[in-house]
């Protein structure tokens, strides 16, 4: 009884993954029933939302049992699996669209790096004034961050054997193995010889409720609640390929959607952090996201592209183009100090809100 209780949430998650699998022309037949896929949307939308809420809570008990960095590092992972099974459904569903794997990724960057760095800035620097972070924590972070943005969604604009915005297979294999070669390399170094890069030391230890279950039951927990997500990921997908397609939507709609869906819980626990003085927490998990989404989705894009035989255009357009890059320069600049302010924290908003007004102009 105390299982049921406390997990009550995945036998409705399995119920309803299980009842849109086995009825799905019953319940998704007819698209052009606004109601009817709008009720539909919502329940899908809503019970992969707490499914999220779910995977993160198992994520933040496995990080108290492990520690920093090994805690944030599991649950960016679990939060990025989410991700790129989301955006890989959107792409394997919906009519051939090159751009779109691009679009809902670029989404998810700029939410990160913008949104949700700036909020966790603004708001634990409107409370504490000034906070400390690990500067060669943040120095890893973009030292990778920043290259591998430039050559997955940039350099594509300019090399010359293949068309605009696209990579030739040589290319497109050298970027995968790079992207998730230095991925695994910078896990080794956050997990291992350079944890202590990813830790504030004068921060002071804070004392959690040790959880009663063991450590594999959070592991079998965290993957049981990845199930749902799975399994309606694609269902998901079929709505909102027929939103975007019947009225005409803009792509980043969709990356809009699925970053609302992915980034939820894990935006709460970082403004959370920084509102509890751990403003170190707060950037692995904006950082982390935004590194793990360039290294592992760009990839799977690629590896989808390669399976399917379809065009794959990563080449950001001229105005996302610049909007990456001052991004990039902003955080190069913002995360100088290892001291944030406020200031900081409203020009990444800025840029957010700029992003926002660009996806609808």
């Amino acid at each position: 009884m105390s299982f049921i209780k406390s997990e009550y949430m995945l036998f409705v998650a399995i119920a309803t993954a299980l009842f849109f699998v086995f009825f799905k022309d019953l319940l998704l037949g007819d698209l052009e029933n606004v109601v009817h896929v709008s009720i539909a949307f919502v329940v899908i939308f809503v019970t992969m939302l707490a499914s999220s809420f779910n995977v993160v809570r198992h994520a933040d008990e496995l990080a108290i049992k492990l520690g920093e960095p090994y805690g944030t590092l599991i649950l960016t992972l679990s939060v990025i699996t989410i991700e790129v099974i989301a955006i890989s459904a959107v792409m394997l569903t919906g009519e051939d669209n090159p751009t779109l794997g691009r679009d809902m990724m670029f989404s998810v960057i700029m939410i990160t790096l913008n949104g949700l760095v700036g909020l966790s800035l603004l708001a634990g620097g409107i409370k504490h004034i000034q906070q400390e972070y690990n500067l060669q924590g943040v120095n890893s972070f973009i030292a990778l961050i920043f290259p591998l943005a430039i050559l997955g969604l940039i350099l594509p604009n300019y090399t010359l054997s293949t068309e605009y915005g696209t990579l030739s297979p040589l290319q497109t294999y050298f970027l995968i193995f790079a992207t998730i070669g230095l991925y695994f390399i910078f896990l080794m170094m956050q997990s291992l010889r350079h944890k202590n890069f990813f830790v504030l030391v004068d921060e002071k230890e804070e004392h959690h409720k040790e959880s009663k279950h063991s450590l594999l039951y959070h592991v079998v927990m965290l993957i049981a609640y990845l199930l749902p997500i799975v399994l309606l990921s694609k269902k998901l997908a079929i709505i909102v390929n027929h939103f975007i397609s019947s009225i005409g939507a803009p792509p980043a709609i969709g990356g809009l959607l699925v970053a609302i869906l992915v980034l939820s819980p894990e935006g709460m626990s970082a403004i959370k952090a920084a509102l509890d003085n751990k403003l170190q927490r707060a950037i692995n998990i904006s950082m982390g996201s935004a590194l793990a989404t360039i290294s592992l989705t760009i990839p799977a894009i690629l590896i989808i592209g390669l399976v399917t035989g379809e065009k794959i255009i990563l080449g950001l357009n001229g105005v996302d183009s610049v909007l990456l890059v001052l991004t990039l320069f902003m955080s190069v600049i913002n995360f100088s100090s290892g001291k944030s302010n406020i200031i900081q924290g409203l020009i990444h908003l800025m840029l957010f809100v700029l992003y926002m007004l660009l996806i609808f102009d």
